[in-house]
């Protein structure tokens, strides 16, 4: 895998599958794995918005089949004036609804300043699309040791992604996934598109354990069910997708944001594709028991 086929042989970067044939698994803690045989469900809101909110939907994904809380606290947006996220606040929601549901956490960090923080409250700490070349973000990610899931940037390539992943790898983070999460379009119709042969693809040229993003890749509510079947059919070893108990008061993205009903049918449709392809889903979270008072 040289950079440069004029400089000739160079040995194999630390993400290639050729070092490690049997692939990498990803433990987020609380029993979830990413990369073994069982696919993983991460489901949640696009932000977190207050606390009724976020603990009640953590509570409709738990009960839905999910087994890995998502949500942001700092939200990087195209437009300054749109929703940022509530920051420090959302990232202690995120740890009291992981506390109230058994589930890991994954949240996003979208600068250098907010990596300890957000390493601090998350099990697994997401690089967004936009920061897939933020390489000073990759490195101080890397160096936190904390479970890394790695967006892949709506114009870049195979190759750029494994090469931003490989940033991680090179601080001694090993505890990689990567996410397809879409790629832009030429078609105003269809702007938005999974590449699903990505996954496929990836899956003979690095060990990191592969995750499809639905919601994004798609943008369309009404397409998240179908691409996340695909996605599994494809050999991702899990999917992220956003839930919202009212899509039309969610502060973002809430038109591909599906019902915690929606989530429920697609876990039982990717439990099924999942067994079909000699997979299964990793199974659904219980409740924690409660802690009785004094």
């Amino acid at each position: 895998m040289s950079d440069d086929p004029r400089l000739g042989a160079r040995p194999p970067r630390r993400v290639s599958r050729e070092l490690r044939p049997e692939g990498t698994v990803v433990d987020l803690g609380r029993g979830v794995l990413l990369g073994g045989p069982e696919v993983a469900v991460m489901a949640g809101p696009c932000a977190v918005e207050g606390r009724t909110q976020i603990l009640e939907i953590a509570e409709a994904v738990r009960a839905a089949g999910a087994t890995v809380l998502r949500g942001g606290a700092f939200k990087p947006r195209t437009s300054p004036y749109s929703f940022q996220g509530l920051g420090v606040r959302g990232l202690e929601l995120l740890a009291e609804a992981r506390a109230a549901t058994g589930m890991p956490v994954v949240t996003e960090a979208v600068d250098t300043e907010s990596v300890p923080i957000v390493a601090e409250h998350a099990d697994m700490i997401q690089v967004g699309a936009r920061n897939m070349q933020n390489f000073g973000l990759l490195r101080r990610v890397g160096r936190t040791g904390k479970p890394v899931l790695l967006k892949r940037g709506m114009g870049a390539t195979i190759d750029e992604l494994l090469l931003a992943a490989e940033y991680f790898l090179a601080e001694g983070s090993e505890a990689v996934a990567l996410c397809e999460r879409g790629v832009r379009g030429f078609d105003p119709a269809a702007p938005h598109l999974l590449d699903l042969n990505a996954i496929p693809l990836l899956r003979t040229l690095t060990h990191l354990p592969l995750v499809a993003d639905p919601s994004h890749g798609t943008g369309v509510r009404a397409h998240v069910a179908p691409m996340a079947r695909a996605a599994v059919a494809a050999g991702a070893d899990g999917i992220i997708v956003e839930v919202h108990t009212n899509p039309s008061e969610a502060r973002s993205d809430g038109a591909q944001s599906i019902y915690p009903g929606q989530l429920r049918e697609l876990v039982s449709e990717c439990g099924a594709v999942a067994r079909a392809v000699g997979r299964s889903l990793a199974p659904p979270r219980s409740a924690p028991a409660a802690v009785a008072g004094p």
